[in-house]
């Protein structure tokens, strides 16, 4: 099949390899893109915890006098942007299946949250709830991308088979950016396949008729769609 991957590019890059070794072709329109944001890091912290690879992908080398530190990811995908890290734990889950880990296996001290801009879900509310002390700081945004031109000509030609959707926000691009053309029909055509029941909303929501949502919230769940 054909498969649109709209997320950012690094990203993409990897859901591509991974497309093309199950005999896919791949039309790569990243749709969002992450710009790094300043942000201290400096606190007598016990741990840390990502819910997203991109916290770290942003960081770059600032994150390294962090690296002794026990680090909790949300799921697959961020526990292998944490590979280097001397502690490493995955809820191979959601926000509050990450919650639950951290408070089971965290001990006593503050917990810093590396996040993005925009959140699903609120990790700090659900630490707080489970008596764990945490504190937030912004690391990245996730940008709009314009709508490429080959995704919109694939579109128009019906030649898409599938399109992946690994955030709400993203999905909300696509829809957008098909408006913006005049092709939101067409763009609803292909089966649309989503991360979560999150992420499907808008999508459910302008009409769209072959929805599928993975079974776990990571991509090898994603992928297992097609």
């Amino acid at each position: 099949m054909l498969v649109a991957v709209t997320r950012p590019e690094i990203d993409g890059e990897r859901t591509a390899r991974a497309l093309r070794a199950r005999g896919h072709d791949v039309l790569l329109a990243p749709l969002m893109r992450v710009e790094p944001i300043a942000a201290g890091l400096a606190g007598d912290w016990s741990a840390l915890a990502i819910t997203s690879a991109n916290a770290l992908t942003a960081l770059g080398d600032e994150v390294a006098p962090l690296r002794h530190l026990p680090i909790f990811a949300v799921g697959r995908r961020s526990a292998e942007a944490a590979q280097g890290f001397a502690n490493l734990h995955s809820a191979d889950g959601d926000v509050r299946d990450l919650a639950e880990l951290i408070a089971a296996e965290h001990g006593s001290g503050r917990v810093l949250y590396l996040a993005g801009e925009d959140r699903a879900a609120d990790l700090i509310a659900e630490l707080t709830a489970r008596g764990v002390a945490a504190d937030m700081r912004i690391v990245y945004r996730a940008v709009t991308a314009p709508y490429p031109h080959d995704l919109t000509a694939s579109l128009k030609a019906g030649r898409i088979d599938a399109v992946l959707h690994f955030s709400k926000r993203s999905a909300e691009n696509y829809l957008a950016g098909a408006r913006d053309a005049g092709i939101l029909q067409a763009a609803l055509a292909p089966r649309q396949l989503c991360l979560s029941a999150q992420v499907a909303e808008p999508l459910r929501a302008a009409g769209a008729a072959r929805i599928a949502i993975a079974p776990q919230p990571d991509e090898a769940s994603l992928l297992y769609l097609l």
